[in-house]
This record gives C-alpha cells, structure tokens and sequence, in this order.
C-alpha cells in the first residue's frame, strides 16, 4: 500500500472514532483516539496495514492528563503514524497491548513505573527500571511529585 492508500484506509475504517487527524508534515501523523479504541487501532494498524510497532512515550502535561502516544511505522515507507491517547491522572488506566503487540510489554512497564498509569491486562507488571523498594505512589515523571 501506498502512504495516502494507508490514510485514507484509516479514515474510511475509524471514521468518527478519529477525534483528531494532524498531519505534522508529509511523514507524520498524529491522531487523537479515545482510551476505549486504543487495542482496535492499535490491532488494526498492525495486523490489518502491517505496520511495526515502534515505541510508546508518556508525558504528564500541564492539563492534568498524562497523553500516551503510540507510534508505528511502514515497513518501506518513512512515515510514521502517532495514536495519541489522554488518561485522567486521577484514575490513569488503558488496556494493555501486549497481547496484541508482545513488543509493548517493556515500554508499558517503564510507563507504569515513572508515570503512575495502570495498564490493565499486562502479563507482568514487575518492576522494570526502579529498585523493588522504590516507594508505590511515587513516580519520577509526575509533574506534582
């Protein structure tokens, strides 16, 4: 598939889930989803339009949500997709990808621990990057902390 078969592909498929669609330039694009269509994108980028999952970052903004954005790629092509998700941090839960997408696991668990978020249905939610006695509720991330 070609980059605009890809995006228009997206835009017939998801329609009205897209809450945003940014193109930061020719090779970036950025969409805003709810939490709730997050697995559907998700799965359907990569299985369906056989992109690579590449990473997922988490920043804890000054709007009192934390935004996780996901970001994938096209084998062969240098564009690269960003589904950008906001979780309240009062209650900051998403489902977990990895059963979708193996490769998620770290990048959940490095989340979990510097940002607070919770992600439900991850296999293994042991510490990854802080020792084990790293006190819970404290996360380096955190605007507030």
């Amino acid at each position: 598939m070609t980059w605009e078969e890809i995006k228009k592909d997206i835009k017939k498929t998801f329609g009205k889930k897209i809450q945003k669609w940014y193109e930061h330039n020719k090779r970036r694009i950025y969409i805003d989803i709810d939490t709730d269509n997050l697995k559907e994108f998700s799965e359907y980028l990569f299985k369906n339009l056989n992109s690579r999952f590449i990473i997922a970052s988490g920043v804890d903004t000054p709007d009192g949500v934390i935004e996780i954005l996901y970001h994938f790629d096209f084998f062969q092509l240098p564009q690269v997709i960003s589904l950008r998700i906001k979780v309240d941090k009062s209650n900051p839960e998403v489902e977990s990808l990895a059963e979708i997408i193996k490769g998620t696991e770290w990048i959940e668990r490095e989340i979990a621990e510097l940002l607070g978020v919770k992600f439900k249905g991850h296999p293994n939610m042991q510490h990854l990057i802080l020792p084990n006695d790293w006190p819970e509720g404290n996360y380096p991330l955190r605007r507030d902390q």
